[in-house]
């Protein structure tokens, strides 16, 4: 007959069973953003940091049997280490990086094949438009551009030709929100074989997961949030369907798209900080917008309770984010707010910890191009996209510094004056 257990044994399974139990545990996004945990990858040495496997062969241990790796182009540690962290953050069955979000979005739309169709927004970036036109003129593909923030434009497209409808929320750059449930219920009841693909990369994993809310593919471009410091071009892909991710796996492999690994080990060092620049971010964000509002500009920004879709945005999403856009009803002033400012640097892309500022969309007489420039003038008109539209991208400086500086920019175009402040 065996014996009771005694007190020790007793409080050792207790503290075994906790333990357990603290390994499946679920953090909050700022914890999961750092805490790394059962990635896959094996180190001998228990870095305290991803090393960088800058190799681009690996050997192999006899001749008949290939190892985990070979070939970094199909596969390298330091990426399956940023890749399964990934996949933790965005709730993905698998991720994937690549070389830049458009080849995350180039990779998503050879899903399609010659005479299926896609639906996407009227409102989406630059890039994702010159792509969706050459797979439309190149690969007999037809593109449906609809209101996606009212799903009846969407359910009037739908047929049995549709493969992706392509979402973007919030909106580049009339920051419109999609409701990512909505369409997903609409889309599975009348096209079971349509995939939801949405453009994540305003929110990031941290504000908004929109494999969780239904969507069967999510990317983001890495550059921005993820990345953080502009320092590196980057693509992801997360997928809830595990044959979606080998579909997806093959183009990499066979492209040679995979981020290289030191551009991964970058990546990992970004995401680990996401959370603390994200908030400040939003909260500077919301600052600026407050202020913009004051003065009497229309103000695009999820966080005001005067956005239309206030309550939808944060039905999905757990924050405001750090992007906002303003109208001054004058192109020309616009411009010379724009070549005013001095912390905001006038540059493409956001996301990163330096606050930027644009003209959303080029007209004649600006000398630079930026992303919307890709889309014709007739289409731009067609979408209602405002020619005097300015683009804020909210980094981590001062919020007063940023403040000020705007202000002044406002005096010298015209705007207010000092006795307005």
């Amino acid at each position: 007959m065996s014996e009771p257990d005694s007190p020790t044994t007793t409080a050792l399974s207790s503290a075994l069973s906790s333990i357990t139990l603290e390994a499946k545990k679920k953090y909050r996004p700022a914890t999961e953003c750092v805490f790394v945990e059962n990635t896959g990858v094996q180190d001998n040495y228990n870095a305290s940091s991803m090393p960088i496997y800058q190799t681009a062969t690996f050997k192999q241990t006899n001749a008949s049997e290939m190892g985990e790796y070979d070939y970094s182009r199909s596969g390298n540690p330091t990426r399956t280490f940023v890749e399964s962290h990934l996949a933790k953050l965005m709730k993905a069955e698998r991720a994937l990086v690549t070389s830049s979000g458009m080849t995350a979005l180039d990779i998503i739309l050879r899903l399609v094949k010659s005479e299926q169709e896609i639906v996407a927004g009227d409102d989406i970036y630059g890039g994702t438009n010159r792509l969706l036109t050459f797979f439309k003129t190149q690969n007999n593909v037809m593109v449906h551009h609809v209101d996606t923030t009212d799903p009846r434009c969407v359910d009037q497209v739908l047929n049995e030709k549709t493969r992706l409808v392509l979402l973007e929320t919030p909106t580049n750059p009339l920051i419109k929100i999609v409701d990512i449930i909505e369409i997903c219920k609409m889309v599975r009841a009348k096209c079971p074989d349509c995939l939801v693909v949405v453009d994540n990369t305003m929110m990031s994993p941290y504000l908004q997961n929109p494999l969780e809310l239904g969507a069967d593919i999510v990317y983001h471009s890495g550059t921005k949030y993820l990345s953080g410091h502009h320092d590196l071009m980057c693509g992801v892909v997360g997928v809830k369907n595990a044959e979606l991710g080998k579909q997806m796996y093959f183009v990499v492999n066979a492209t040679g798209v995979g981020l290289a690994p030191f551009d991964c080990f970058l990546l990992m060092r970004g995401i680990k900080t996401l959370s603390v620049r994200i908030e400040r971010q939003q909260e500077s964000a919301m600052k600026i917008a407050q202020f913009l509002e004051g003065v009497g500009f229309k103000v695009r920004y999820p966080g005001l309770k005067s956005h239309p879709q206030y309550d939808l945005h944060h039905k999905m999403a757990r924050g405001s984010g750090a992007v906002l856009s303003f109208e001054t009803g004058d192109v020309i002033k616009s411009e010379a707010i724009v070549e005013s400012t001095r912390l905001w640097l006038i540059s493409v892309s956001f996301g990163c910890v330096n606050s930027l500022i644009r003209l959303q969309i080029i007209n004649t007489s600006m000398p630079c191009k930026m992303s919307h420039a890709s889309i014709p003038e007739k289409v731009r008109k067609e979408r209602n996209l405002p020619e005097d539209l300015i683009r804020l991208c909210v980094g981590i400086e001062d919020v007063d510094d940023l403040l000020e500086d705007l202000e002044n920019a406002l005096i010298s175009a015209g705007f207010i004056t000092n006795k307005q402040l």
